[in-house]
């Protein structure tokens, strides 16, 4: 399988250039992938998009990066939005050609030499009537110019070839496609299937006798993005995220359908009148579309509860709920022919031999073999040798069931200090409470403190008599509460470090770890971001965005002090 052909447009306008091109892959199967980057500072609307298959797929027009997987995955759509002076230098991607258009009078001039970091040699590229200095500039970027005709009342055009002749970075050596993945919930169902759908055959190696069976066995799990009024690291991340997976889900058939769930809305009431300030002002400062988040005044929220609320709340009316074991389910079908499936065997012993990983269960016999190994384990990850040493913590939970007829009926999920699900074959979740300790017993007191939280955000909900019933599960969660995602540093051999890439990593051996209760919509994005690491893929995210995520961050930060 080659590498897709890999097009960087610095202003998608209304689309024009990429449905023409689209259009060409779709008639010329023999072409190959088709990777789009567009930058957008001011992207069409949904009902402006000509393509039903994008149209459906089209995300709300909030900032970031949004990758849209088209064609079954052939074309890949990179939908950014923001100014392109922002946005250029949080790429990373091997451009093989670039589309250039012409910017007004009064808007900065494309970085010349922002292209050519970008560049692979021989890449073409096409600027739409430059003026001098910008031609200039792409010439001493390292682009042989020649112009091109013109139209009537604009300056030429110009087309060119990257030649520079700096230092070019080797391209990325074809990765053998051979995986094993350890751990089946949300992580490694969802990188099963990403790596699956690349073309790659995956061993899944899993301790229990099915999928989702530890915090990914909650009956329920929310999905709902952050928001932030300084629109920081982990707000833009959970929004890139959640609309990835809404995208991934539409594409494996929809939720309520291709697994259990709905998309019934999230209603996230204020804490107290202070912070209901705030979330107004958030809506208001950002300017979010209505679809993505509308604020609502205690009246329009006590509405929408069918009770009395005293202030107001965010209505995520694209959130909801899902069950991590169904959809867990359905990625995994999805994979095919290509998922070997290795359950009630544990992965408890990772060694290199001859360039490949062997995993070895408690007996010492091996269990698989492979060049590239995921560890999607949670917490369990700190009983390997090479992912001890990460700073990862158990947290418990414990989720309080609930027959319907003792809470007040609700038709979406509402959550403050916690969160209630609508009823789902006969059972309402409520929590899930927050413990430092690893007892895995339901406990009365655990459950208290959910039905205690409960009545905070449902006036008349039955609280003081109901069985003890529920689950309980163990988070992985990191320090900053960020998951981990890419390759895992090699702590013994690590000695001074500055930056990132300085971090010493452990060859073939990946991790997607540290989901905390937000799995279900960190798995889809981070098992792209994964695999696109893997195959030397434009990433779905911005550079300092996938820096944050960096398994090496850790080691990085704890080499920067005691230096």
């Amino acid at each position: 399988m080659s590498g897709p052909h890999v097009v960087l447009d610095t202003d998608f306008g209304r689309g024009e250039h990429f449905f023409g091109l689209w259009a060409e892959w779709q008639a010329a199967a023999e072409r190959g992938a088709l990777h789009y980057l567009a930058i957008a500072p001011t992207p069409p609307a949904a009902a402006e998009i000509p393509s039903a298959q994008l149209r459906a797929l089209w995300p709300p027009l909030v900032p970031g990066l949004h990758r849209i997987l088209l064609d079954a995955g052939r074309v890949t759509l990179d939908l950014m939005i923001g100014p392109a002076e922002a946005l250029l230098p949080q790429i990373e991607a091997r451009v093989d050609a670039f589309h250039v258009p012409a910017v007004a009078a009064d808007a900065p001039a494309i970085p010349a030499r922002a292209l050519a970091r970008l560049a692979v040699q021989g890449a073409t590229l096409w600027a739409g009537a430059p003026d001098e200095a910008q031609a200039w500039a792409l010439r001493a970027a390292g682009f042989a110019c020649a112009v091109a005709p013109g139209g009537a009342t604009l300056p030429p055009d110009l087309c060119g070839v990257y030649a520079s002749r700096a230092p070019q970075q080797p391209a990325p050596a074809a990765p053998e496609r051979r995986a094993i993945v350890i751990g089946a919930g949300v992580a490694g169902s969802a990188a099963c299937e990403r790596l699956c759908a690349h073309g790659w055959d995956v061993t899944l190696i899993e301790r229990h006798a099915a999928p989702a069976q530890e915090a990914s066995g909650n009956l329920a799990g929310i999905f709902m993005p952050l928001l932030s009024k300084d629109d920081n690291i982990p707000t833009r991340l959970s929004r890139s995220a959640f609309l990835f997976a809404l995208r991934q889900w539409v594409r494996l058939g929809g939720v309520g359908s291709a697994f259990a769930g709905a998309n019934c809305g999230v209603l996230q009431l204020a804490r107290d009148a202070g912070h209901a300030v705030v979330q107004r002002e958030v809506v208001e400062a950002w300017n979010y579309p209505t679809e993505y988040v509308r604020w609502l005044d205690a009246a329009a929220a006590s509405a929408r509860l069918g009770s009395a609320t005293p202030h107001g709340g965010w209505l995520f009316e694209q959130g909801g709920w899902a069950r991590p074991s169904s959809l867990c389910a359905a990625l995994l079908d999805a994979c095919g022919a290509r998922l070997r499936r290795v359950f009630l065997s544990e992965a408890l012993a990772l060694q290199r031999v001859d360039g490949r990983w062997q995993v070895r269960d408690s007996g010492g016999a091996l269990v698989a073999e492979a060049p590239t190994v995921v560890l999607a384990t949670g917490a369990g990850a700190r009983a390997l040798a090479q992912s001890a040493p990460l700073p990862l913590q158990a947290l418990r939970g414990q989720v309080t069931h609930l027959a319907p007829e003792r809470v007040p009926a609700q038709s979406l999920v509402v959550c403050r200090e916690a969160y209630i699900t609508p009823p789902f074959e006969g059972v309402i979740c409520a929590g899930a409470t927050y413990d430092d300790d690893a007892d895995p017993a339901l406990r009365a007191a655990s459950q208290r403190e959910n039905m205690a939280r409960l009545a905070e955000i449902l006036p008349g909900v039955r609280v003081d008599d109901a069985p003890l019933a529920g689950r309980v599960g163990f988070r992985c969660a990191a320090p900053d509460r960020l998951p981990l995602a890419g390759a895992l540093p090699d702590y013994p051999s690590a000695g001074r470090l500055e930056r990132l890439r300085d971090v010493p990593r452990h060859p073939g051996l990946h991790c997607l770890l540290g989901y905390a209760s937000r799995g279900i919509i960190w798995a889809p994005l981070m098992a792209e971001l994964l695999v696109s690491q893997l195959e030397g893929l434009p990433l779905p995210l911005e550079a300092n965005l996938a820096a944050a995520l960096d398994p090496g961050r850790f080691l990085l930060k704890e080499r920067r002090r005691s230096q």
